[in-house]
């Protein structure tokens, strides 16, 4: 009797920068998604990098970072220099990104980046751009991008709302404005509205559970390990999407 080979997921070891709810998302989803964590940095105790190195990162096979924008660049620079591939979830530090993308190649390094790592954000990103571009050279519909998180979000417009609003706003050969709300714990809301005088279309993506965050951040994290890819890469390159001309 002839049996199938079954193929074993590598246990990866893993190394957390930032522990507020995103990190203890990612330490408590871990083991389930095959990582074993090697390092936990809380945010509080470094300064922008500066308790990074080969031997705080616990010789991770790579580190999921999710701090807040003016650490953000100096984390990824750390990593970097110990040699280990790096995924990052923080928004608000992009000004920064021609100068890293430099950096990383450079160094042969790794980066992923991502403003938001749910697949269905980056699915409902394609639908924007769908209804979008159906919609363009109908100037009776208006269109914005309203986005809700916790209160406790440093940047406004989020990451997401900004890649929302500039798929549509290609479609249409228009600018669409953002609206952002920050209140209470809501994990992430967002709506692209098409409001004419007699109707309205309304896009609506809601995430009811951070996990879904740190689920798409552990798939982007094996990923970038186990493909030894060298590069700046983002969640498109994870799910296969290809770039919008």
């Amino acid at each position: 009797m002839t049996g199938t080979a079954v193929t074993a997921v590598p246990t990866l070891r893993l190394a957390i920068i930032g522990m507020g709810r995103m990190g203890h998302a990612l330490a408590d989803l871990a083991g389930e998604r095959g990582f074993h964590v090697v390092a936990t940095i809380d945010s509080a105790h470094t300064a922008a990098g500066s308790g990074i190195s080969r031997a705080t990162l616990a010789d991770a096979d790579v580190a999921v970072e999710f701090t807040e924008p003016a650490s953000a660049v100096g984390n990824i620079r750390a990593c970097l220099a110990a040699g280990c591939p790096v995924v990052v979830g923080t928004t608000g530090w992009y000004d920064a990104l021609p100068t890293l993308d430099r950096e990383v190649r450079d160094r042969k390094g790794a980066l992923l980046w991502a403003s938001n790592f749910s697949v269905g954000v980056h699915l409902f990103a394609e639908m924007v751009e769908h209804a979008a571009r159906a919609l363009r050279g109908q100037d009776a519909f208006d269109a914005h991008v309203v986005e809700t998180h916790h209160a406790a979000k440093k940047d406004a417009p989020s990451g997401t709302a900004g890649l929302l609003a500039r798929r549509a706003a290609d479609a249409l050969g228009r600018d669409v404005p953002i609206t952002s709300v920050r209140t209470g714990s809501v994990p992430g809301t967002h709506e692209l509205i098409f409001d004419a005088p007699f109707e309205q279309i309304r896009l609506l993506h809601v995430a009811r559970d951070r996990r879904v965050f740190a689920d798409g951040a552990l798939r982007a994290a094996r990923w970038l390990a186990v493909s030894g890819r060298r590069g700046v890469f983002q969640m498109r390159d994870v799910l296969g999407t290809p770039e919008t001309p």
